[in-house]
Order: C-alpha cells, then structure tokens, then sequence
C-alpha cells in the first residue's frame, strides 16, 4: 500500500519535512503568518542531526528542506477525513485550514480531491475569452491563498511558467488539460519585457537574441476531470493546455502564498522573463481594471 507524506506549508525552498499524517506534532517554525508544524519523524531528524536545537541554526534548516523535496502530492482522498460535497463547503473548509497558523499540505491535496465538481456551483466564476484562457478569482482567502478557476477554450495554452515560490494545485472540472513539465534552465538570468503574456502560449518579445540551451522536458500527463495534480518550484516548470480542438476546459487552481508576478520561459533557448499575472474576473463579475 502506497505511503503518503505530508509536507507542510512554507515557500518551496523552506518547506520543513516529509512524513506520514498519523505522526504529525506541533513543533512549528514561523513563516509570514503561516506557522509550519513538523512531524514526529521531522523532530526525530531534528535532533539526531541538529543537537534537538529547536531554534534550528541554518544547517538544520537546510537539512530539514531536504526532506520535503519528494512531496509530489497524493492521488486518492484521505481516508476518514472531512470531505467537501460542494463547492461552498470547499471554500469554507479551505478558509478554517489556512485560518490556523498550522496549515498541512496534505490535507488541503485532499480537498481538492474530496470535491466532486458539479458545473451549477462554478459556473457563474467560468468566465471565456476568445483568445486566450482567463484567470478568474473564486475566493481570496484573507491573504494567505488563491482560489481560482482558469478557463480554456479549444486549443488554448500557457506559457512555459514557474510559480514564483508558491505551491500550486490544479483541479479539472470540465474537460481536459494537458500538462508538460520541464527542469530549470541553467541561466538564472531574469529579463523584463512589458509584453510579456502567460496567456499567449509563448513569451513575447523574441527578437532580442538570447543564447541558451533548450529546456529540458521531464514529463507529459493528462488531467482528467475531478482529477489534482500539484507542483512547485522544486519540481521544476510547466506548461498547461487544452489538447482539444472541440471541447473547452475548466480548472480549479490554488496558490499558497498567492501572487502576482512570475515568470516565463522560452522552451528553445531558455531565456526567463518576468511576467504580470492578473485576473479576467473577480468573484463572478469581469472588472475592467483587471484585463489581462
């Protein structure tokens, strides 16, 4: 039987351990005003391998974000725990979550799973454009997250795209999307373009000559509907996109921290460009100071 892990709230690079729910402990260090708990196994490592210093000194802190790099996510519900039967009970459950300063990745990974997507919930935030996908805010969550559902017609696609720190989980509510995952590039080097477009399926900006290797891609899966899938920095970049020339899309995405600059990346040379994400509509209702 597959062993899940848990991870626990923090930016990707300072995510605290990886172990199994049933061990989770409250020993905690502090991040915005997000608390991290650590689990039996974390304290464990801890002090076998810091002295059980609990102020844990720059050593440990980088040991203990090791532990968090196999976190991939979890395919299936949690057994016995809380599940959401509708989308108003998904928002109200995920606000109490990150209402504590005690927030587990695994249990929010569950969630999602947990609601069954039903289109007369969603469908007044589903907002479509012609050309390209839309970002449309569902709930704020008093800072500490996004919850939103992006909309694809046929065809449409992202840019190759990191997520600037955050953790990120997608949800299929309609349709499917495609997803191509790809390493980092080896130059670090960040570019500015006011041009620059998530939404357009390419960077733009190219006539600038950048000499770079081309991206290295990891993986291809596809998101079926109520299907989750979850990444983050570490696991590397991705590009999203409606295989369908039929059928248009709809997913539910969260982002913890949220944000709202990131960037993109050109798949033949690797050149990044940092890009302006914002939302086609907010709350059901398309405000005209937030056009993409």
């Amino acid at each position: 039987r597959r062993q899940h892990t848990t991870a626990l709230f923090a930016r990707p690079d300072r995510l605290t351990s990886v172990v199994r729910p049933a061990e989770c402990r409250a020993l905690s260090a502090q991040w915005g005003n997000i608390k991290i708990i650590m689990t039996s196994l974390a304290v464990m490592e801890l002090n076998n391998n810091c002295g059980g210093d609990e102020n844990r000194n720059e050593d440990c802190e980088k040991y203990l974000r090791e532990l968090t790099k196999t976190f991939t996510g979890i395919d299936k519900p949690l057994k016995n725990a809380r599940k959401c039967e509708t989308l108003t009970d998904l928002i109200g459950e995920l606000r109490k979550t990150f209402d504590s300063d005690h927030v587990n990745i695994e249990y929010v990974n569950h969630l999602m799973l947990s609601y069954q997507s039903n289109p007369a919930e969603w469908r007044k935030f589903a907002k479509f454009d012609r050309y390209r996908y839309t970002r449309n805010l569902v709930d704020a969550g008093n800072g500490k997250y996004n919850l939103m559902i992006l909309c694809w017609n046929e065809g449409h696609a992202s840019a190759i795209h990191d997520h600037a720190d955050s953790h990120c989980f997608m949800k299929m509510l309609k349709g499917q999307l495609m997803e191509t995952r790809y390493a980092w590039p080896k130059d670090a080097t960040v570019t500015e373009d006011s041009k620059a477009d998530i939404g357009s399926g390419q960077p733009a900006g190219e006539e600038v000559e950048y000499n770079g290797d081309e991206l290295e891609e990891l993986s291809r899966s596809t998101l079926e509907t109520n299907g989750v899938c979850y990444i983050n920095d570490t696991l590397g970049l991705h590009r999203v996109e409606n295989p369908s020339h039929t059928d248009v899309a709809v997913s539910l995405h969260l982002y913890c921290p949220p944000f709202d600059v990131c960037s993109i990346f050109n798949k033949q040379n690797g050149k990044r460009t940092k890009c302006k994400v914002t939302f086609w509509s907010k709350f059901g209702k398309r405000e005209s100071s937030n056009v993409n």
